[in-house]
């Protein structure tokens, strides 16, 4: 789950990072009223979408008067906003964030994430901040530094230390940064964050080290430990299939092929996927239906599918533990009729209650391509989709 930048400062500013003084505006009026309750004579402008490289697409803007504020505010809300995390479709800018402005002397890169080579949470820092991290490491891999945090001792003072002087922060400035990456390790510890992000992190002139944006992600598995999380998120930044598969807790994201899936199993799904592209075709979605999923599910699941105008063929693909291949059967054929399956679908069942299963389907009378194997599903589906 994503949350938004002027959130995402709410909650660090719990753990003790600082930050610059700022307020959420719906509405050019807000907006201004934001600025004057802000004061000074200098704002930044910000969209708030859940994406990065607002900047670059026009979503950072500074502000020099209380008109300009207003003015600014009236060009984005509303606009669509397009990045290279977006794709070229965008996103709607329905709210922006109003931010004091600073004094910058330097910028900086620093995150907490998951290390999967290691198992624990890694602090990142660099001294290139403000770009893209991928950009730094594929130009300048020697200026990411990586410290990794024993979960038992969590981050030590002298990590951050040696971190802060590692991107070449002024002795002066050390100590501060040291509390602000406490801060930011204790803060992704405690709401289970799967990354918290700051680019830039800011040094001012007046020797403050600020967040000067900030990135939350969260760990889906343990928002109901977080109800507070939970109420920060915002469905209209979400894809609408996406809210509606989550009400039956349901993996899904959707994707821009046109051939859906409906597969058990997360490893099942992604080599679903990766055999559909290697046969010439795109998937429209990933979805696991997970190991314990009833009719109603399976159902729901189905209707998702159906529902994208994108979608121009089915691969139904279930290597039956325990989930029932009969179970399946059952929700396909129910959705199906429900809704009037009118693309070619095709089905690969093994494992538990096989036999059931396919005959199940065979007896539905709807036009059902059976498969030998995920292969054989595979090519069925995309000659099909190929006409």
């Amino acid at each position: 789950m994503n949350i938004h930048e002027y959130q995402a400062k709410e909650i660090l500013r719990q753990f003790g990072v600082a930050t610059l003084q700022g307020k959420v505006a719906h509405s050019p009026e807000e907006a201004v009223a934001a600025a004057k309750e802000i004061g000074g004579n200098l704002w930044v402008v910000k969209a708030q979408i859940h994406a990065g490289g607002r900047g670059k697409g026009g979503g950072v803007k500074i502000a020099k008067s209380l008109q300009e504020v207003e003015d600014l505010t009236k060009k984005m809300i509303g606009m669509t906003l397009v990045t290279h995390q977006t794709g070229p479709e965008g996103k709607t800018v329905q709210k922006v964030y109003i931010e004091q402005g600073c004094n910058i002397a330097k910028e900086y890169y620093v995150a907490c994430l998951i290390d999967r080579a290691t198992g624990r949470v890694a602090m990142m820092a660099s001294s290139e901040g403000g770009m893209d991290i991928e950009e730094v490491a594929e130009k300048h891999p020697e200026a990411i530094k990586k410290v990794d945090i024993d979960p038992t001792v969590g981050l030590a003072p002298f990590q951050a230390r040696e971190l802060a002087f590692q991107i070449g922060m002024a002795p002066e400035v050390v100590n501060k940064a040291v509390k602000f990456f406490m801060g930011l390790y204790n803060s992704f510890v405690a709401k289970d964050c799967s990354i918290a992000e700051i680019n830039p992190l800011v040094v001012t002139k007046e020797g403050e080290v600020l967040a000067l944006d900030a990135k939350m992600n969260f760990d889906s598995n343990a928002l109901f430990r977080h109800q507070d999380v939970v109420e920060m998120r915002d469905l209209n930044e979400e894809e609408p299939s996406e809210i509606e598969a989550s009400k039956f807790d349901l993996a899904f994201i959707k994707l821009d092929g046109n051939i859906g899936c409906l597969v058990n199993g997360a490893g099942l799904a992604m080599a679903t996927l990766d055999i559909i592209k290697l046969h010439g075709a795109s998937p429209a979605n990933f979805l696991d239906v997970g190991g314990g999923a009833n009719k109603e599910k399976v159902t729901a699941a189905f209707k998702i599918i159906l529902k994208d105008p994108n979608v121009k063929g089915i691969l139904v693909n279930i290597f039956g533990g325990i989930m029932k291949c009969d179970i399946i059967a059952e929700g396909v054929v129910a959705a199906s009729k429900e809704l009037g399956l009118k693309v070619p679908l095709v089905c690969r069942l093994e494992g538990t209650n096989v036999e059931l299963g396919k005959k199940i389907l065979r007896e539905s009378g709807l036009n059902i391509t059976p498969a030998d194997d995920l292969t054989d599903a595979a090519k069925k589906i995309v000659a099909a989709v190929k006409g």
